[in-house]
C-alpha cells in the first residue's frame, strides 16, 4: 500500500483488506465472461483485481485523481478495462450501457456520506442493470430492506422497494477495512424488478409523495399530505388518513402518487 497516498477522509475512503470478505462480495454479483461490470469507487483494487479476470469488460468510475492516474496506467496493459475519471453522481451510465449488448452489473463500496443519493442516481438506469451489489453502512442496508411497521422503514425503503428486490446479504466488520470505520457495514444486492407490481404514472410525483408522507414521522398522512391530497381523497383509496406513513405498504404509496398525478394542480 505504500505507493498510494493516505486514505482521504474527505472522500469517505475506507479500503477493504479482508480477503474472505472481498471474495464473498465479488461472488455475490455472479460475474461471467459475458458481463460488463461497472465498479463505483475501485479505490486500491481489492474488488477490482478479482473482477477483471472474471468479467468480459470492467468499467471503473473513480473520483480521486491520484487513483484515476493509477488505474489509467494499469488500463494501458489490460484490454478489457476502461477507466472513467468522474463523480458518479454526475456520470451518465448510458455512456457504458450503449457499449454493451446486455444488461450491466454494478458493484461498489459506496462513500457512506453520499450513499442514498448514489442509490437514487442508479435508479434512473435500473432497466439496464441486471444486479447491483453495494457496500453501505449497516443501518442503511437495514432501512433499505425493512418492511412497514418497523422503525427503520422510511423514504429510502419505499423508493427502492418499488423498483428492486432487495437482499441484505451479510455484515462487514470495521476490521475488514483500512482505516477501520467507526460503524459496521453490510452488503446489499439489488435486483431491478422486470415486472413492477406497483407501477407509478409519474416518478417525480412518486418521489414527492413519499418524501412528503415521511416529512414528519410522528404526524399522520392527513397532516403531512395537506395541500397535496386531502383526507377524502386518501380515504377513496381505502387508506386511513389518520395513519402514519411508516404503516403503509409500497402499494399504498404508489396509489397515493398516482392519485396525486391525476389531481388538478394550482399555479
Amino acid at each position: 500500500m505504500n505507493k498510494f497516498a493516505a486514505p482521504r477522509k474527505s472522500l469517505g475512503q475506507n479500503f477493504l483488506q479482508d480477503p474472505n470478505i472481498i471474495n464473498k462480495i465479488v461472488a455475490s454479483l455472479g460475474i461471467t465472461k459475458n458481463d460488463a461490470v461497472v465498479e463505483i469507487g475501485p479505490g486500491r483494487g481489492a474488488l477490482t483485481d478479482l473482477i477483471i479476470p472474471q468479467a468480459g469488460h470492467t468499467h471503473l468510475i473513480e473520483f480521486d485523481r491520484d487513483l484515476v492516474v493509477h488505474w489509467q496506467d494499469r488500463a494501458n496493459s489490460i484490454k478489457n478495462l476502461t477507466v472513467h475519471g468522474a463523480d458518479v453522481m454526475r456520470f451518465d451510465l448510458h455512456e457504458i450501457i450503449s457499449t454493451s449488448d446486455r444488461k450491466i452489473k454494478v458493484i461498489g463500496n459506496l462513500p457512506y456520506n453520499i450513499s442514498s443519493p448514489v442509490l437514487f442516481h442508479l435508479m434512473h438506469y435500473a432497466e439496464h442493470i441486471e444486479h447491483q451489489v453495494v457496500m453501505l453502512q449497516k443501518e442503511v442496508v437495514e432501512r433499505m430492506a425493512s418492511g412497514p411497521g418497523s422503525r427503520q422503514y422510511g423514504r429510502l425503503s419505499v423508493m427502492l422497494q418499488q423498483r428492486y428486490h432487495i437482499e441484505n446479504l451479510f455484515k462487514v466488520p470495521p476490521t475488514a477495512f483500512f482505516p477501520a470505520p467507526k460503524v459496521d457495514s453490510a452488503i446489499a444486492r439489488l435486483t431491478p424488478l422486470t415486472t413492477i407490481p406497483f407501477p407509478v404514472d409519474n416518478q417525480t410525483d412518486f418521489e414527492k409523495t413519499v418524501k412528503q408522507s415521511f416529512s414528519m414521522r410522528r404526524k399522520t398522512l392527513r397532516n403531512n399530505l395537506k395541500g397535496s391530497i386531502d383526507s377524502e381523497q386518501i380515504e377513496s383509496l381505502g387508506i386511513d388518513p389518520g395513519a402514519r406513513a411508516e404503516t403503509l405498504e409500497v402499494a399504498d404509496f404508489a396509489a397515493l402518487s398516482n392519485l396525486y398525478t391525476k389531481l388538478p394542480k394550482t399555479a
